[in-house]
């Protein structure tokens, strides 16, 4: 299956969490499942690569939306926490533009295309023509 096309913003992010990970699993040789890890690298990329707001993403302890499932949320964060500082001495250039990229502005939810349907009206029992409300309908029995 062919990737989609990224941004510079989220190949970045991508990079920098395949090397946090990374280096997490080359320091805690007693998890000895690398499966575990290549997995959790993989669910992160998908997760970028279909992220709601695109390259406009904020970092993803700022999003609104809680994409990741629970327990690999944890298991990022306890990567990332653990990695973070070590970053800074491996990769700095990475990891400073990590630090600023966490500062990004959260941009505003982005709203779901309505259907043609949805935005015609009142619809009939059978969904055919919208009801206008006449005089008729208006004026007390």
């Amino acid at each position: 299956m062919a990737r989609k096309t990224l941004g510079k913003y989220r190949q970045r992010e991508i990079r920098t969490v395949g090397l946090m990970i990374a280096l997490y699993e080359k320091h805690h040789p007693e998890t000895d499942d690398s499966a575990q890890y290549k997995d959790l690298f993989n669910y992160a990329i998908r997760r970028l690569e279909r992220c709601h707001f695109g390259e406009d993403k904020p970092a993803c302890k700022h999003c609104p939306i809680h994409c990741y499932q629970p327990a690999r949320r944890e298991a990022i964060k306890a990567i990332m926490r653990w990695s973070g500082p070590r970053m800074l001495l491996r990769h700095p250039i990475l990891a400073i533009r990590h630090l600023i990229d966490d500062h990004r502005p959260v941009p505003d939810y982005p709203q779901k295309e309505t259907s043609p349907k949805a935005s015609t009206g009142r619809a009939t029992a059978l969904g055919s023509q919208p009801i206008e409300p006449t005089d008729t309908d208006l004026t007390l029995k």
